[in-house]
């Protein structure tokens, strides 16, 4: 099963993104070239997916995880 693949990732050049291995630009194990294949973001622009008839991101929704405290019970 392949990785997901981001949609706008934080920094697009410091990954190779020629198979799902996502190897360094700078230490590449795959064999795919010299060279890194770049992301879609970096040759088409911020908004790549909507050629491709992706939908837009969803913003993800604030969750909150923190632990809920319960007051104790005073036993008198």
């Amino acid at each position: 099963m392949s990785k997901p693949f981001p949609v706008h990732p934080t920094h697009p050049e410091r990954i190779c993104w020629g198979c799902d291995r996502y190897c360094s630009s700078t230490s590449m194990d795959c064999g795919n070239g010299s060279t890194r294949t770049m992301h879609p973001c970096e040759t088409l622009g911020e908004d790549w997916y909507l050629d491709y008839g992706f939908e837009p991101p969803a913003k993800p929704e604030k969750v909150d995880n923190a632990p809920r405290l319960i007051p104790a019970q005073r036993q008198d």
